[in-house]
């Protein structure tokens, strides 16, 4: 079993009306099975309403689901026994920062989690130092949160999260406060953690140059699953997705209108460079 394992997940919203009558429900999790390894770097894809975020929320247990069953690192997230290990395990990020952040100082809400932990003292601050400078902010340790730009703020909670040195992370559009050189500074730091510690990143995001990064895609639409594989397996697809209401990265869009106007070029392609490559040849 992966450390993430979803089986026939449901997710039904309940909108209560008048005193006694019956409330009307919602489908945003529709037979939604996944199986995430270990060290994975995951992105998750879909429209607005789609169920991704909703997804999300069940990854470290903040909803649990009507159908079906969700196993963190081999632990039922109905189980409430289990809430709070599954939570030390699988970290999250929200939209909005302002709902996670509680310090009236950066460092000392970054080593929040960790202290909670009963991580001692030196290693707390180690890990602060390591996941300040992990996102680029050592130079507002001292400041307080609530002086700081959104897109600061954003990258504090990734800190805090990062902090904790969770097996998984999970960000819900983690970056979107931030201008393109922020979001490539906070990419570049979570695949470096997924990479050198082997810690599992699962990105819900709506930039598709970030989804270039993922080893492995997910497309949600209406609560299901509609598309997964590789990167160049889901760009490829380029009429799919935009028939899904989602973009492609600008490059793959280029090569893709390319051939359709007769050029001999492969579809999926990812990168500036590999374009030019396949046009040189």
């Amino acid at each position: 079993m992966g450390i993430i394992k979803a089986s026939k997940l449901g997710f039904d919203y309940f909108k209560y009306n008048e005193e006694g009558e019956e409330p009307e429900s919602y489908r945003a999790i529709d037979d939604v099975t996944l199986d995430i390894q270990a060290g994975q770097f995951i992105a998750v894809l879909g429209h607005n309403g789609s169920g991704k975020s909703t997804l999300a929320k069940h990854l470290n247990g903040l909803l649990v689901p009507s159908e079906g069953t969700l196993w963190v690192d081999n632990m039922d997230t109905s189980d409430e026994e289990d809430i709070w290990k599954i939570r030390q395990r699988a970290g999250m990020v929200f939209q909005n920062p302002d709902n996670q952040i509680i310090g009236t100082v950066v460092e000392e809400d970054v080593g929040f989690g960790p202290e909670n932990m009963g991580v001692s003292t030196e290693d707390i601050w180690k890990r602060v130092d390591d996941s300040l400078e992990a996102v680029g902010m050592v130079a507002y340790r001292h400041h307080s949160p609530n002086k700081l730009s959104g897109g600061q703020k954003q990258r504090v909670a990734i800190a805090g999260v990062m902090a904790m040195h969770p097996k998984c992370i999970i960000l819900d559009e983690p970056t979107a406060m931030l201008d393109p050189n922020g979001r490539k500074e906070v990419l570049k730091a979570v695949r470096t953690l997924n990479e050198q510690e082997n810690v599992t990143v699962i990105l819900i995001t709506h930039y598709m140059e970030e989804v270039v990064l993922a080893d492995h895609v997910f497309v949600m639409d209406q609560g299901h699953v509609v598309m997964q594989g590789t990167p160049r397996e889901i760009f490829s697809q380029v009429e799919k997705l935009q028939s899904l209401r989602l973009d492609v990265p600008q490059v793959t869009l280029l090569a893709h209108e390319l051939k359709l106007a007769g050029v001999d070029i492969p579809e999926g392609i990812l990168t500036t460079e590999e374009l030019v490559n396949v046009l040189c040849q």
